[in-house]
């Protein structure tokens, strides 16, 4: 690869990585004490994909270790937002379960980031951004496969 190609490569990460930095801190700043954004994305995730994983699916989905997602979860179900049950499948583990709080807590985290939308809006027309997510779709999905 050229310096060219590989500077190029280089920016397009390196401002997807600063987007998803100002993106985290904005959504953590509206969550409330003591939520951050991994609390919110395996909830979002579970609602996404859906609950009923184990904490080791999760780990692998968010590719963390076992023990960063136990604490994650301990945080989720302290809020009363998750429910851990035994897996019907296997003994040994356990399953993931949403509750009506966590569904809420989603909802409200995505309504209390509307002033930010509305902002971003003003210069990215919806119009815009439908035709950008596919192509973002398509560089996560290639990235995925890469890893696995």
């Amino acid at each position: 690869m050229d310096n060219d190609t590989r500077t190029l490569f280089f920016s397009f990460f390196n401002e997807v990585g600063i987007i998803a930095q100002l993106s985290r801190t904005a959504l953590e700043a509206r969550l409330p004490k003591g939520l951050t954004l991994p609390h919110f994305s395996v909830v979002n995730h579970l609602i996404r994909v859906k609950d009923g994983q184990t904490p080791l699916a999760l780990a692998n989905a968010f590719q963390v270790p076992k023990t960063t997602m136990t604490h994650t979860l301990g945080g989720l179900t302290a809020n009363g937002f998750v429910e851990i049950r035994p897996n019907p499948d296997d003994g040994r583990s356990k399953t993931v379960w949403l509750t009506d709080a966590g569904r809420r807590f989603r909802e409200d985290a995505i309504r209390s980031i509307d002033p930010d939308i509305e902002v971003f809006k003003s210069q990215y027309p919806e119009e815009k951004i439908r035709e950008i997510v596919p192509e973002l779709a398509a560089i996560r999905a290639l990235l995925d496969a890469a890893r696995d």
